[in-house]
C-alpha cells in the first residue's frame, strides 16, 4: 500500500495524508457508509447515466441484476432524459430495498420543486433516499439569494428527500461545500489518473463526516482495466465509487468483483503507472459541461479522440459518421465558449486542433492506432 501512494503523491503527501490513509488502516474494504447519511452499501455503485442511451427493456434488466447481485445504491439524474423513468420501473415493488440517488441542476426555487415532483413522478417513489444538486456553479448556502438550499431543507422536512447532497467538477465549488457543513456527501470526479488536489477533498470529506461519491473512476473511458479501477477506489475508506454501464458485460465485470474484488499488488501497480504516466497532463475528461456548441462540434469526444483512438478503439471513431462529426472541427469559431465553461481550465479549441489533426493522420494510414 505504501509503494502505491509513494508511486502516485510521492512521498512528502503519502505522509502528509497517512493520518487519514495510513499502513495501519486495513484496505481495501468492500462495504463503505456515506458519511454521516448512514447508507452503508457494497462498494460497487451504479452510475445510471449510460443507460438512457439503450432500451427501457435492456436497461430495466441491467438495474434489475445488479440489486439480484448485490448493489443497492443507484445514482441518476434529472438531466440523464429517461434513466430515472427506467429506474423507476426496475425497483418498482422493491423501493425500501434500494438506495436511489438523483440529482436537480435547478437555478431557482420553481424549478427545484418541478424537478423534483417530476424524479419522484419517473422513480415511482414518494421520496429519494440522496438528492443533489447537480453541478452548480457556485455552493447552494442559506440566504444566498438562490432558495435552492431552502427548497431541499424544506422537502427534507416533508420527507421527499433523506439527504442533501451536491456534485460538481470545479476544486472551488467542491471544498466550500465541504467546509460549509450544509452537505452530507460530494460527488466528484476521483479516479487513479487523479492528483493531490482530488486526494485532499477525500481527506476533507472524511474530516466533516461527509460522504464521497467518486464519479468517472474510470475517466470517462479512457481507463480500460477495471481490476485496477476498483483496486485503487476500494484503497479510500467512505469513497463510494459509482461505475457508469451500459452493457451486461460491463456490469458483469463489476458484480465479479462483489464476492472476488481486486487488491493491489504489483501488477495494478504497474497499470496505474502506466496509465498516469500516458494520461496525467491536459486533456479532455469528456464531461460534456462545455456544452452545447454553437458550431455543433462535438467537442466531449472531439476533444479527446486521439486517447479514445488508442485506448477504447472502436470502428465508429473511423466511419463516415465519426470522421463528419470531427470535420466539425473545421467550422470552429473561436469563440472560446468551451474554454470558459471547462471546469478543468483546458484551451479546448487548441485540443479539438490537435486531435483533429492526428485523427487525420490515422485515417490517412500515417499513424497506426
Amino acid at each position: 500500500m505504501e509503494r502505491v501512494f509513494l508511486a502516485l503523491w510521492g512521498a512528502s503527501s503519502y505522509n502528509e495524508h497517512r493520518e487519514y490513509f495510513g499502513k495501519n488502516r486495513r484496505f481495501p474494504m468492500d462495504m463503505v457508509t456515506l458519511g454521516r447519511t448512514g447508507i452503508t452499501v457494497n462498494k460497487n455503485g451504479f452510475g445510471a447515466l449510460p443507460i438512457q442511451r439503450i432500451s427501457q427493456e435492456d436497461a430495466v434488466f441491467l438495474a434489475r441484476k445488479a440489486y439480484r447481485a448485490g448493489i443497492r445504491f443507484f445514482d441518476t439524474a434529472r438531466a440523464y432524459t429517461d434513466s430515472e423513468v427506467k429506474l423507476g420501473e426496475a425497483f418498482d415493488g422493491i423501493r425500501s430495498e434500494v438506495y436511489i440517488a438523483t440529482k436537480t441542476a435547478a437555478q431557482n426555487v420553481e424549478e427545484f420543486w418541478k424537478d423534483l415532483h417530476t424524479s419522484l413522478n419517473n422513480l415511482r417513489t414518494d421520496y429519494v433516499d440522496l438528492y443533489q444538486f447537480h453541478n452548480p456553479s457556485f455552493c447552494p448556502k442559506p440566504c444566498d439569494g438562490s432558495g435552492l438550499y431552502e427548497a431541499a431543507l424544506e422537502a427534507k422536512g416533508k420527507g421527499m428527500i433523506r439527504h442533501i447532497g451536491i456534485t460538481n467538477h470545479r476544486l472551488s465549488v467542491a471544498k466550500e461545500a465541504i467546509e460549509s457543513g450544509l452537505y452530507e456527501t460530494l460527488q466528484f470526479p476521483f479516479s487513479y489518473i487523479s492528483g493531490e488536489q482530488e486526494l485532499e477533498l477525500v481527506q476533507l470529506c472524511k474530516e466533516h463526516e461527509m460522504g464521497f461519491i467518486a464519479m468517472k473512476g474510470l475517466s470517462g473511458g479512457l481507463i480500460t482495466n477495471s481490476a485496477a479501477a476498483y483496486a485503487f477506489e476500494a484503497q479510500f475508506e467512505g469513497v463510494l465509487p459509482i461505475w457508469g454501464v451500459q452493457r451486461e458485460k460491463e456490469l458483469d465485470e463489476f458484480l465479479s468483483y462483489i464476492d472476488n474484488p481486486p487488491r493491489m499488488d504489483a501488477e495494478l501497480s504497474a497499470v496505474i503507472a502506466h496509465d498516469r504516466e500516458e494520461l496525467c497532463g491536459e486533456f479532455c475528461r469528456g464531461c460534456g459541461y462545455c456544452m452545447p456548441c454553437p458550431a455543433g462540434i462535438e467537442i466531449n469526444n472531439c476533444a479527446r479522440m486521439s486517447l479514445l483512438l488508442r485506448r477504447s478503439p472502436s470502428a465508429e471513431h473511423l466511419s463516415p459518421a465519426g470522421q463528419a462529426k470531427m470535420k466539425k472541427i473545421e467550422g470552429c469559431l473561436h469563440c472560446n465558449q468551451c474554454k470558459a465553461k471547462c471546469p478543468y481550465g483546458l484551451d479546448t479549441p487548441a485540443l479539438l486542433a490537435r486531435n483533429y489533426e492526428d485523427y487525420k493522420r490515422v485515417l490517412a494510414g500515417e499513424v497506426k492506432v
